[in-house]
């Protein structure tokens, strides 16, 4: 599936001709530039890399590399493997043309860090309360988490407090319903994983 990178500029909302209020996220995506083209002959397996925003103070090897395509080092790097190889070349420019109006896209994102959270938070359990077993001061307890003398360990997986939030999340059909090819602005029905300003890769 050939896709662009990108930054999320925020949420609002639009009117559908129907008068529908639609809550929507705006996305900056592109102009993005490819990089590299993979091929079965050269790299074992054929893919499009492209580039997205110019780096600064880039590395040597880094500036090398965009060199190649007649461009400057570019901050985030993505390769799309279903990308038809032969419809573009090394140096073309991508741009939110790509994507048409009406048509549904997934955006790849990376979700708020939460840091650790408990148990009622990252996994919805309901608690103790206060309804059975005398307990009054243990509402956001975990409860039980596995036999004691057998099988004398907890097994891995079990849902309990930890780290939450900050993974790569992939929201799948959402629809599109703005294409601003002045700005490179995309603007997609529903929200997008990520705070402002972070990195997202739109995917037809």
């Amino acid at each position: 599936m050939p896709g662009l990178i990108g930054k999320k500029i925020g949420m609002t909302s639009i009117f559908s001709p129907e008068g529908k209020n639609l809550p929507c996220t705006v996305l900056e995506v592109g102009p993005c530039v490819v990089t590299q083209v993979k091929t079965e002959d050269v790299d074992g397996y054929s893919a499009v890399q492209i580039g997205w925003g110019d780096k600064k103070n880039a590395s040597q090897p880094a500036a090398g590399h965009a060199k190649k395509a007649g461009t400057e080092a570019k901050k985030k790097y993505v390769e799309f493997r279903d990308f038809a190889a032969d419809s573009v070349k090394l140096g073309d420019e991508l741009n939110v043309e790509l994507f048409a109006e009406g048509e549904f896209v997934d955006v790849i994102g990376t979700s708020k860090g939460k840091g650790f959270q408990g148990g009622v938070k990252r996994h919805g359990f309901a608690g103790v309360g206060q309804a059975t077993h005398g307990q009054h001061n243990r509402l956001r307890a975990p409860g039980s988490i596995g036999a004691g003398s057998d099988p004398s360990r907890v097994f891995k997986g079990m849902r309990m407090a930890g780290h939450m939030g900050a993974e790569r999340t992939k929201i799948q059909n959402l629809q599109v319903l703005k294409v601003d090819t002045e700005k490179n602005l995309l603007v997609v029905k529903g929200s997008v994983p990520g705070a402002k300003n972070s990195y997202v890769i739109v995917e037809k």
